[in-house]
């Protein structure tokens, strides 16, 4: 069940950015009207292709930009009006940037974690981070996925009631990133209201318990990842199995479905596929005496609902 008092609380937010020029005095509306809730103990995605305002909609959730219309509150405040004491208790971890070239990784994280008044012990979250193995090189040498990192723990070590997170896996390699995607699972389960933006939606999927879809700069969908991968009832599905080669599908019983046998004995039978298609298909196999060696039905993914939303060519 959600909780009743949200982390971060969005409604109605509009952002113009201009004017553009100083002839015709017009500007550009980013946002228009998004809104969005996220919940403590909980990952919350925004997902929406290059320029849907994702971004800018978490700077105005953090206070780093001026909402134009609407409502946005942060632990209950106003975040454009935001004190110390409220900034404190929020971390902010960047795609880019931030970070200053000259110093080592330690010796930032101690100079960060001296801001707060009981920030985390720098020595344990380095280590959890794999800090400790790059400490003596320059942020300036890290690779990409050391600075994402070293952001991170910069964003954790003041520990944080809300963590926002931009593109945290970008770079990392596949054990930094499940050394990762373990710690914000900890910290969701320690209560932490963590707001994520990615363009990688295998993590989306696995990591968010609410997700907001932005497109043109209004949410356009929200909901579980459950919820927004539930089967239509028109979509297409995929059913693959492993038989003898050569079989032929009685098209006459299901005509809206179409079987391929990508290489000798390898089926995929796709369509809008029903429970009733299912047991035709069972009726078939044991009309050709045949036990599929293998079985799989493919699922609707949230990369899938993404792409139905913001579509297929590059924007």
């Amino acid at each position: 069940m959600r909780s009743s008092s949200p982390a971060v609380e969005v409604s109605g937010l509009v952002k113009d950015f201009g004017p553009v020029s100083s002839l015709d005095g017009k500007k550009i509306r980013v946002l228009d009207g998004v809104s969005l809730c996220a919940e403590k103990g909980q990952v919350t995605a925004l997902l929406g292709a290059n320029g849907a305002g994702k971004t800018t909609t978490l700077e105005c959730a953090q206070g780093l930009q001026k909402a134009s219309a609407g409502s946005v509150r942060l632990l209950g405040e106003d975040p454009w009006r935001a004190g110390a004491d409220l900034r404190s208790r929020v971390g902010i971890m960047l795609q880019e940037g931030g970070l200053p070239p000259a110093v080592r990784p330690v010796p930032l994280l101690r100079h960060v974690a001296g801001m707060f008044a009981s920030p985390l012990k720098v020595d344990d979250l380095a280590g959890r981070l794999g800090i400790d193995s790059f400490a003596r090189t320059s942020v300036r040498r890290l690779s990409g996925g050391q600075k994402q990192r070293l952001a991170l723990a910069c964003a954790l070590v003041g520990d944080p009631e809300v963590l926002f997170l931009d593109e945290p896996s970008a770079g990392l390699d596949p054990q930094s990133r499940n050394i990762v995607f373990e710690l914000i699972s900890e910290l969701r389960t320690e209560g932490m209201a963590i707001i994520l933006t990615t363009h990688l939606l295998d993590d989306a999927q696995k990591l968010a318990d609410y997700v907001y879809i932005l497109d043109q700069g209004r949410t356009v969908r929200q909901g579980t990842v459950p919820e927004l991968t539930a089967h239509a009832a028109d979509a297409t599905r995929e059913l693959q199995f492993e038989a003898r080669a050569g079989l032929t599908l009685p098209f006459a019983r299901v005509p809206h479905l179409q079987l391929t046998e990508r290489s000798p004995g390898h089926y995929g039978v796709s369509g809008a596929l029903t429970p009733k298609d299912l047991a035709v298909l069972a009726a078939w196999w044991e009309e050709e005496g045949v036990l599929p060696a293998s079985l799989s039905l493919t699922s609707r993914s949230l990369e899938d609902v993404f792409l139905d939303i913001s579509g297929r060519g590059i924007r």
